[in-house]
């Protein structure tokens, strides 16, 4: 039984039945699955995915690598496009050409990240919107929310368990996973308009524990 479908349809799917409205606004978005150090070679094969309301046009958005060691922005992504209706939108590293091995790509373009202790960061213009700090930062500068998530093995990636759920803890919010799973959520995460959060929280200890599954 496939407890991670793929992105295409799923958002689509629930919305249906559930019959929600959603926001034109945007609202929020997350980062929601990080991989920055493939197995073997990492370009074409790291992506950042991201997780907010379909429709949330990204023009403006970037991405931001920030260095443990000094602070410094190392790398920024200047974001196109628009989230789709499942609510995942895949950031895939460009191989060459505009290709990447990414399955269910949005977006191509330099996403390599440098390795842990380092920090991700998610901006809407210039308000920062979410942040990610992966790795050990004794004496070092930390960008990312509250404790910082474990720097992973190369091939790990570093996925939210609960989609609809951020605490503004790194540590608490996100867990490694043995196989990426760009571009795929937990069955019970449906994107949600802001007066609707509080319900969808609700099924964090589903998507906990299917997340958990799917990493085991």
């Amino acid at each position: 039984m496939e407890r991670y479908p793929s992105r295409k349809g799923l958002g689509a799917f629930c919305l249906s039945v559930i019959g929600f409205s959603f926001a034109s606004s945007a609202s929020a978005v997350v980062i929601s699955e990080v991989l920055y150090d493939a197995s073997g070679g990492d370009a074409g094969n790291v992506f950042v995915e991201l997780y907010g309301t379909p429709g949330t046009a990204l023009s403006g958005w970037s991405l931001q690598g920030v260095n443990g060691g000094d602070g410094s922005v190392y790398r920024t992504v200047m974001l196109s496009g628009v989230i789709p209706d499942d609510g995942v939108f895949v950031v895939a590293d460009d191989a060459g050409g505009a290709t990447t091995n990414i399955a269910n790509a949005d977006f191509i373009t330099a996403t390599d990240l440098q390795n842990g202790p380092d920090s991700l960061q998610l901006y809407n213009g210039d308000v920062l919107v979410d942040a990610l700090g992966y790795g050990d930062f004794t004496g070092l500068f930390f960008a990312g929310e509250g404790d910082a998530a474990p720097d992973v093995s190369a091939g790990t990636s570093l996925a939210r368990i609960d989609v609809l759920l951020d605490t503004n803890n790194n540590l608490t919010d996100f867990m490694a996973l043995m196989s990426p799973t760009p571009g795929m959520v937990p069955m019970s995460a449906v994107p949600l308009p802001a007066p609707l959060y509080l319900f969808g929280s609700g099924l964090s200890l589903l998507a906990a524990l299917r997340r958990r599954r799917k990493g085991d």
